[in-house]
């Protein structure tokens, strides 16, 4: 087994600002995450959330410790989110196992110790502080929350999918679930809007292997994109803009974790106002 971790530090919108595409994209994205025997890590230094994932394979892999963490368990003052964008796939935390079909989700609360994975699963990982330990629950697709929005006429026709939300599963902090399109609908979250509460990642997946995301980021009035493909990750600050549109219909994971978990907490961003 191979465990993976990198560390991405904070910088503010200033610094951000004077980025060209390749420092843009070595603080803010990451591709390359699902590796055949590997658990990939990200220690983000924005809310302190970690972002990954694990690919078993034939074998088993398990997350037990991470220095970056500072405690002798990852899991020790930590809550996760599991989602599988694979084949039916096994996480086991505690005493108990759960299978997770494609598109489910496994909450594991504070404390439950070394969570292993195993079967043909391409599980994405998000994990961040918590104060107090809630109950592990594995949330079925007809168990979600699912919320309707746009229009073909906007080219926004979409379905939300919300996992962690207080509707649904009890958290400390985290939020998680997904975004789909419908076949000609392209555009996510616009008008766009950001909050300043709370960090959120994003991770694009179903996205066919000819066709690009481009992610739009950056303070209202300096925006900057980072182009994503398959199966890649953006880390989104708080005080910046998070919307995208692509070359084809999508599927993407939204996480937050910070001083808010209510979904509808948002601070709009009026058009005129985007540079």
């Amino acid at each position: 087994m191979t465990l993976k971790t990198e560390t991405r530090y904070a910088i503010d919108p200033e610094t951000t600002k004077t980025l060209d595409t390749d420092g843009l994209r070595s603080h803010f994205h990451r591709g390359d995450l699902f590796a055949e025997g590997v658990i990939d890590l990200i220690y983000s230094h924005y809310d302190r959330l970690i972002v990954g994932s694990a690919v078993p394979g034939s074998g088993t892999l398990t997350l037990d410790h991470m220095a970056e963490t500072g405690t002798a368990g990852f899991l020790d003052r930590r809550e996760m989110g599991v989602l599988n964008i694979g084949e039916a796939g096994q996480v086991s935390a505690g005493d108990d196992e759960h299978t997770l079909e494609n598109g489910e989700l496994l909450y594991i609360g504070m404390g439950s110790g070394p969570v292993t994975f195993s079967g043909g699963g391409r599980f994405y990982i998000t994990s961040a502080p918590a104060h107090r330990t809630c109950p592990t629950k594995l949330i079925k697709l007809g168990d979600a929350r699912r919320v309707d929005l746009g229009s073909r006429e906007t080219a926004n026709e979409r379905t939300i999918i919300q996992f962690l939300h207080p509707e649904v599963c009890d958290t400390c902090q985290l939020a998680m679930g997904y975004t789909q399109f419908q076949p000609g609908s392209l555009w996510n979250t616009m008008p766009a809007h950001l909050h300043d509460r709370r960090m959120e990642a994003y991770l694009y997946f179903d996205v066919p292997e000819d066709a690009r995301i481009f992610h739009f980021m950056g303070k209202p009035d300096e925006t900057r994109h980072l182009v994503m493909a398959n199966e890649e990750l953006v880390i989104s600050p708080p005080w910046s803009i998070h919307c995208g549109a692509g070359t084809a219909a999508y599927t993407f994971c939204w996480t937050m974790a910070g001083d808010n978990v209510d979904f509808t907490d948002m601070d709009m961003v009026g058009m005129d106002e985007l540079r």
